[in-house]
């Protein structure tokens, strides 16, 4: 039988998973190939920690530029992440006519345009399911299963980190800080949780998604980034009371005239399947002509699953390799030739309903005056709700609205917020239902 050898680059959590599946599996991955999958070398700079792996002798190696040189090396696995070293090994492995395999969104996202390009000109392919929703299928959906559709919206919980947290708020009553908290004692979030609480990493994977999407180039820099820390638990209370889910989503729509790319906090219906993912999970929902809705749920981290998705890119690479062809499957879905620069709207050109609170005086005529600069603005209220005082001559004032275009909405906040009958910024919510 023959042997297609792959060497790992970075051996930390999803990295040991990666070799575990392919050591523990290795018969069964070979009889759906047809070949041996054979791991020639894992290497990392740390050969010392245990991992919980016995590796054969000459595997588990620290100098990764052996892995990157050696001529029976086909495929390189690259489980270091980050956006340097990472980008000059996987550019070199490129050069050095190597096939890659990579969960690493943020250099996809940084860096993908150029690295699609390198491997298009070496003949060489470059394979990412994990670097959007773990083991979730979604970009080998994009790119084959929905080949004939013309997609025309992508929506999803692509951060378990995000989720876990608004979850704990909605059922539990935690602040975020208590839901972060718990969040990180049960590892799903980082120490340093910046990249997961204030979009990013979410904004990364939208970037690779709307590209398959859409045949455009990846845009990451034009995406509209909002987190999840200035929402508090009245708000899921209010939403609650309304019909909606507080979920952080990743949201890119073809409108005709350009892409709607955004990740924000958004209310959704309960009716919405996407108001019932919960805990850690992640889901997409993609909308196509042909295919009307789909829905994919899963993983969307850990060691295993994502270790999952990225043995399923080395399977499709070994076959390839096998029938002696490469670009099979276009890298981003779209012949080369055919992907372009489209537009990525401002945020400020948007329209969506809002959910508005302001936290006001309790005087006569203050509704009046909120609600009058933003008829001044051309926003329509769908709905008032005033509550019960929150603090000594404050009471929180809640408003739904009609679709209303972005730019309009923040010139009226910057009118409302000067008001001296207003004690605090409003806090703002984008809610995506039925309505037009």
């Amino acid at each position: 039988m023959k042997q297609v050898n792959v060497g790992i680059l970075g051996c930390g959590t999803v990295g040991t998973g990666v070799a575990k599946i392919l050591m523990d599996n290795k018969d069964i991955i070979s009889s759906r190939v047809g070949a041996v999958i054979n791991l020639k070398y894992v290497a990392d700079i740390d050969t010392e920690t245990d991992r919980g792996i016995t590796f054969d002798d000459g595997v588990f190696i620290s100098d990764a530029n052996k892995v990157i040189d050696d001529p029976e090396v086909h495929i390189i696995i690259e489980m270091i992440g980050g956006e340097s070293i990472a980008k000059e090994f996987i550019l070199k492995a490129i050069n050095n006519g190597k096939h890659i395999v990579t969960a690493n969104k943020a250099l996809l996202a940084g860096s993908g345009n150029q690295l699609l390009s390198a491997a298009s000109e070496k003949g060489c392919d470059i394979f990412f399911e994990a670097s959007v929703g773990g083991g979730m299928p979604v970009i080998k959906t994009l790119r084959e299963s929905l080949a004939c559709n013309k997609i025309q919206a992508v929506t999803g919980i692509l951060n378990g980190t995000c989720n876990y947290i608004l979850s704990k708020i909605t059922t539990d009553g935690n602040s975020f800080e208590d839901a972060l908290a718990k969040a990180q004692a049960k590892g799903f979030a980082e120490a340093d949780p910046t990249l997961d609480v204030e979009g990013f990493d979410t904004a990364h994977k939208l970037s690779i998604l709307s590209a398959l999407a859409y045949g455009m180039e990846i845009n990451f820099k034009d995406i509209y980034v909002e987190g999840i820390t200035k929402i508090a638990p009245m708000d899921f209370e209010f939403a609650r009371q309304f019909g909606y889910s507080i979920k952080l989503l990743a949201i890119s729509k073809d409108n005709g005239n350009g892409i709607e790319a955004r990740v924000h906090p958004t209310m959704i219906p309960h009716g919405n399947i996407l108001s019932n993912v919960t805990g850690s999970l992640n889901a997409v929902t993609v909308t196509g002509d042909g295919v009307g809705d789909i829905f994919i749920s899963g993983h969307g981290a850990g060691m295993m699953p994502t270790a999952s998705a990225v043995v399923g890119d080395v399977v499709d690479i070994a076959r390839n390799i096998l029938s002696g062809t490469t670009g099979r499957v276009p890298l981003f879905s779209y012949q080369k030739e055919n992907i372009k620069k489209v537009p990525v709207l401002s945020i400020n050109e948007i329209s969506t309903n809002y959910y508005l609170r302001f936290s006001a005086l309790d005087q006569p005529g203050v509704l009046s005056k909120i609600s009058g600069l933003l008829g001044d603005n051309g926003i329509s209220i769908k709905s008032v709700h005033q509550k019960d005082r929150k603090t000594m001559g404050s009471v929180p004032i809640i408003m739904l609205t009609h679709s209303a275009k972005e730019a309009d909405m923040k010139a009226a906040l910057s009118d409302i917020t000067s008001l001296d009958v207003v004690s605090e910024d409003p806090v703002i919510i984008r809610i995506e239902d039925e309505e037009e």
